[in-house]
């Protein structure tokens, strides 16, 4: 199966991969239910404590071909913050953090590559969305609480996908565009959100 052809699934598992300088994350196609369809088709690399967010996906975990990158249009994230995705030079989507309903229940707006809106991600719960705050705040112990972080994906105010948390010891995701029909969101800009809120929930 070739690179691009791994992308034309709808369900997709994200998963993460231990290692002491940097978040690995792994994804792998999934069939009915929440079966592999095949191997893994990207291994997404995040440096920690980087300044400038510049996260690569590759086709393996040798890191040698590039699939695409997200990349971060400001040194510094204050949190309403811009990320466009990149397949070599040309710009397939962007990733728009908003601060100001994310404060209440994490949202994230999906842009195509000419920066019309798509797609909104938002928390589901955001009874869950407070208390998950509230933990964050509890010292060494407030991570290990868990509280759900699964989001909805909407097209024209229509749930078309989600994204929900499984628990384990690491993080792990279950990214289901099975409703977007029409496939209005490109499958590597929705592979870009689910590592995106993960990753660059906190920055």
């Amino acid at each position: 199966m070739g690179s691009q052809d791994g992308f034309a699934h709808d369900k997709f598992l994200v998963d993460q991969l231990v290692r002491p300088i940097a978040n690995l994350y792994r994804i792998t196609p999934l069939a009915a239910g929440e079966a592999p369809a095949g191997g893994p088709v990207a291994f997404v690399r995040q440096k920690k404590l980087a300044i400038k967010e510049d996260i690569r996906f590759y086709a393996d975990e040798s890191e040698s071909q590039e699939l695409f990158r997200i990349k971060a249009r400001t040194w510094l994230d204050t949190g309403g913050s811009r990320y466009d995705v990149f397949s070599g030079e040309e710009k397939i989507g962007t990733l728009d953090h908003v601060l100001g309903k994310s404060l209440l229940r994490t949202t994230w707006r999906v842009r195509d590559a000419q920066e019309q809106e798509v797609a909104i991600a938002q928390e589901r719960s955001q009874v869950a969305a407070i208390a998950r705050r509230v933990v964050d705040f509890i010292p060494d112990w407030g991570g290990l609480i868990p509280i759900p972080y699964n989001f909805d994906i909407l097209v024209d105010d229509r749930v078309v996908g989600s994204m929900n948390r499984k628990f384990r010891l690491r993080d792990r995701y279950v990214l289901d565009l099975s409703g977007d029909h029409e496939r209005k969101i490109d499958r590597r800009v929705a592979v870009a959100l689910a590592i995106g809120l993960d990753a660059l929930q906190n920055r």
